[in-house]
């Protein structure tokens, strides 16, 4: 297992995003920010590249921006 900074402060950081997303869609009620919190939350456990993390969670951040953007 590769102990680097690099991973470790993109997961610490997309993680924070996730639990504010989470948070926010606890409080309003809102499914898609609840999905999308926990992934992002839970994902970069799982993967050891900075970029894939950042990758990942830009995609997920911009779905769930097209989730609300259509109505979800």
């Amino acid at each position: 297992m590769d102990v680097s900074a690099g991973p470790m402060i993109a997961s610490l950081m997309v993680s924070v995003v996730g639990f504010a997303i989470f948070w926010f869609g606890r409080k309003q009620r809102r499914v898609p920010h609840l999905v999308v919190g926990i992934l992002l939350m839970v994902f970069p456990y799982f993967i050891s590249s900075t970029f894939l993390i950042l990758g990942i969670g830009a995609l997920l951040g911009g779905g769930l921006w097209l989730a609300v953007r259509f109505g979800m």
